[in-house]
């Protein structure tokens, strides 16, 4: 709750206001039955009209004086709780961009969206009504217990019973409710994963016919959420008339002694009557304290859930005293790097040495799960090497900050993704500040350019969300124009060029050594086509380094590359 309490210390003027505002309609509401009293047993009594038109016009102006209050509160605890849950989100926000891709592994995409949207939504609205009801509440059963007793102590204790029996209503009500409520949240979460994972893979899930399938995926996920949010209402539902049966017995109580003390002379009919208008104040209060309790559960569970992740600390941070590149231009060196994910049970990689000099293309390739992706990940510092170092322009990557490595890399991921937007803009994602020119060259380079022109309104061209409007060669060939206009001292391929035809292929590498002559490029690929030409080529097997040179060289050498040579193509082409 810390996180959540410094959003609220920004609002103190606020709260203050809401605290006085909150008073003052308090005050208001516990005058009045004294004024109704005295108009029952002055005015009526004694037929004293200018007393009751005296008395009615101040109730009245205390009545008008209250209500503006009510609205003057009501307006600053909507704007306090609204500016928490934006200043939360933003938090949240803030602190997952740090995160590196195992904090991501670890929550989850669909976790993440549902803390961030649907926990911080619960918060608020749960500050909302701690801003109005959980101040009014106490106010108005304290001074409604006080004016009560003060108005006549022999029905005190009709109310010092009621509130012992309300306490235990609602305290069970809450002991029951809480492990439901973190439930409903966590069933929630699945019920987002399954509802992305369908959306995301419409294609696939149409092109297998398997509509169907996810459809029971998601009614028994969706069920599963409905039956659990049955049981909390069931058991919330019996909250209200639990309290109104203890409520209206009290008033009938109230009546019924009441009554006997009139006829003995003890208590008056204005009295009775502003001790049933307290009684109702006692009874509102308590119907707000019982409404806090239904939803302060899930709220509660809402506000642990948004703490996990403002308390999970990123492994990857920048070092205190960060080193600044002492070589630009060097390239990248790799030392006896070792990797393995959080709980897998073998390393993925183990003792990686090489070094991509400027000016050379340094390709990797091997079989599937041969740790290729995981390898290009380790550069960037997605994630930290277990064991030995990663040199970049002659500094270790973890004495520098994560921002200036990234800035001397030119990235494009295995999976090409794209934002909404103009083409001009996906391009110039890699540098802000490029010019049209820098732009259409990069688009030249990585032979967009034909299919860019083509389009009716060429780089202002819309791009939908996540590319869907173009096939899977533009969008690789998007990438690699966005990496290229950063114009970094490295360029990091991961496997980018597997939806390109062969011709595009060789036109894009032969244009790629021109444009990236004093720079080291980094290839991952399947494809041998692919890093024939490349100065140095890195097989991987199993996670280890099992062959290191040309492709001439590993052909003579390199068991593992000439197997996945000899499967890729025919004896011609190897010739």
């Amino acid at each position: 709750m810390g996180k959540i309490l410094v959003h609220l210390k920004r609002y103190k003027v606020a709260i203050a206001a809401i605290v006085l505002l909150t008073f003052l309609q308090s005050l208001a509401q516990l005058f009045l039955p004294t004024l109704l009293a005295d108009i029952v047993d002055v005015g009526i009594v004694n037929g004293d009209i200018a007393y009751i038109i005296q008395v009615g016009g101040v109730m009245l102006l205390v009545a008008l004086g209250g209500a503006l209050c009510a609205i003057a509160a009501g307006y600053y605890a909507s704007r306090t709780s609204m500016g928490v849950g934006r200043g939360l989100r933003s938090t949240v926000f803030e602190h997952i961009q740090r995160f590196s891709l195992q904090e991501y592994d670890k929550f989850g995409a669909a976790s993440l969206i549902n803390r961030t949207t649907n926990d911080i939504t619960q918060v608020q609205m749960v500050v909302l009504m701690m801003l109005r009801m959980m101040l009014m509440a106490p106010l108005m059963m304290v001074g409604g217990i006080i004016m009560a007793v003060s108005r006549d102590p022999g029905l005190a204790t009709v109310v010092m019973v009621m509130l012992p029996v309300l306490a235990v209503i609602i305290g069970v009500l809450m002991v029951k409710g809480m492990p439901l409520f973190k439930s409903i949240q966590l069933k929630l979460d699945k019920l987002n994963l399954v509802l992305r994972e369908n959306l995301t893979g419409i294609r696939v899930i149409r092109a297998f016919n398997r509509t169907e399938h996810e459809q029971q995926r998601f009614d028994v996920a969706n069920l599963d959420l409905t039956e659990t949010a049955i049981k909390v209402n069931k058991l919330m539902a019996l909250a209200f008339p639990a309290v109104m049966l203890v409520l209206n017995l009290t008033i009938v109580a109230v009546i019924w002694y009441g009554s006997i003390r009139i006829d003995g002379g003890h208590l008056q009919v204005g009295d009775l009557m502003a001790y049933l208008q307290y009684i109702m104040l006692i009874m509102f209060s308590v119907m707000m304290f019982s409404l806090m309790f239904i939803v302060l559960p899930r709220a509660m569970a809402s506000a642990a859930r948004i703490n996990e992740v403002l308390a999970t600390e990123p492994e990857i941070t920048d070092p205190t005293t960060p080193r600044a590149i002492s070589s630009p231009g060097s390239g990248a060196e790799f030392r006896d790097v070792s990797f393995s994910y959080p709980g897998a049970e073998r390393p993925v990689l183990c003792n990686i040495s090489f070094t991509a000099l400027p000016g050379q293309v340094t390709a990797i390739i091997g079989g599937t799960g041969s740790g290729k992706s995981t390898l290009a990940s380790l550069l960037p510092r997605f994630y930290d090497c277990d064991s030995g170092s990663i040199l970049v322009g002659g500094v270790d990557v973890k004495e520098m900050t994560q921002h200036e490595l990234r800035a001397c890399i030119g990235y494009v991921p295995q999976k090409a993704l794209l934002f909404t937007g103009t083409i001009e803009e996906n391009i110039r994602y890699g540098k802000e500040d490029a010019s049209q020119q820098q732009v259409q060259r990069a688009a030249e380079i990585a032979q967009a350019a034909d299919f860019i022109e083509a389009m009716d309104e060429g780089y202002d061209s819309l791009v939908e969300q996540g590319g869907v409007n173009l096939s899977g060669g533009q969008k690789q060939r998007l990438a690699i124009a966005r990496a290229l206009v950063r114009q970094p001292d490295i360029y990091l391929f991961d496997d980018s060029f597997s939806a390109l035809d062969f011709k595009t292929d060789a036109r894009l590498r032969q244009a790629l050594r021109q444009e990236t002559s004093q720079a080291a490029v980094i290839i991952v690929a399947q494809r041998v086509t692919t890093v024939m030409d490349a100065d140095c080529i890195i097989v991987l097997e199993g996670g280890e380094m099992v062959g290191k040179g040309t492709h001439h060289e590993l052909m003579k050498d390199c068991e593992v590359y000439k197997e996945i040579v000899l499967s890729q193509l025919s004896e011609e082409e190897i010739a």
